[in-house]
């Protein structure tokens, strides 16, 4: 091994010690008890918040659950600021961790077995992703290192981020500041309405994907002449079977 691929392999595996580590310790973290640790810090908890949730999110420690503490600690306006830059920050780095560690390899098979899909993903750029922030049905942590593996630009990744981000961390962060009895009551509704605006978008995707994409392709491997040449050929095939009939007569 190159001393290149003994620093991706330690990378990688340190990457998912910690991440299972994370994944290990977050079912015992609430809201409340990030809001009581944060809070100990005085007035360096917008800083500590920040760094939090940015590891947090290249961890795989669930968003959801920070941005709710960041409403209840610093309001929703600034909840949504800190939120929402830390988990912009927090992709970011999770995209190039993935891009640096595995898009050589991983990308070049993901274009072979799913050639549309990747295709579509590297052509529409901030489109893709902008979709699919609006989708809470995909995993937030588990799509900022599978984006990494795309041809998309990475300043068009941040920036569609941090904008169709803000929606989401907006509604948490106002669910946070109204306390966790009310959050209890109305995430649901919250949530709902996401995932709603998130199924549309999806929908919207493949409909796009579905009449855009296969004339692309069709164009640059020939498909397309070659069904117009089949449907000529069959045109001439019936006239000439009409002449006959004609002719017969």
């Amino acid at each position: 091994m190159t001393q290149s691929t003994l620093m991706r392999v330690a990378a990688f595996t340190a990457l998912i010690a910690g991440i299972l580590m994370v994944l290990q310790q977050s079912t015992a973290i609430t809201p409340a008890s990030v809001e009581t640790w944060v809070e100990g810090f005085g007035p360096e908890a917008p800083m500590v918040f920040f760094a939090v949730y940015v590891l947090g999110t290249v961890l795989f420690f669930p968003g959801a659950v920070l941005t709710l503490a960041g409403g209840a600690i610093f309001g929703t306006l600034w909840g949504t600021l800190y939120s929402l830059t830390g988990a912009t920050v927090g992709a970011a780095l999770s995209f190039l961790v993935a891009r640096y560690l595995a898009y050589d390899l991983a990308s070049a098979r993901l274009h072979a077995k799913l050639p549309k899909l990747m295709k579509g993903i590297d052509s529409e750029g901030w489109k893709f992703v902008a979709l699919m922030r609006l989708a809470p049905i995909v995993s937030f942590n588990a799509l900022n290192y599978a984006l990494g593996l795309t041809g998309i630009k990475f300043p068009h990744y941040v920036i569609s981020s941090f904008f169709f981000m803000f929606p989401g961390a907006v509604a948490y962060s106002y669910l946070g500041h109204v306390g966790r009895e009310a959050a209890a009551g109305r995430s649901g509704i919250v949530r709902t309405g996401l995932i709603a605006i998130g199924v549309l978008s999806v929908m919207s995707l493949f409909v796009y994907f579905h009449q855009n994409i296969p004339q692309a392709e069709s164009h640059e491997y020939g498909f397309c002449g070659t069904r117009c040449k089949f449907a000529q050929a069959a045109a001439r095939r019936q006239r000439r079977r009409d002449c006959c009939r004609c002719s017969g007569r």
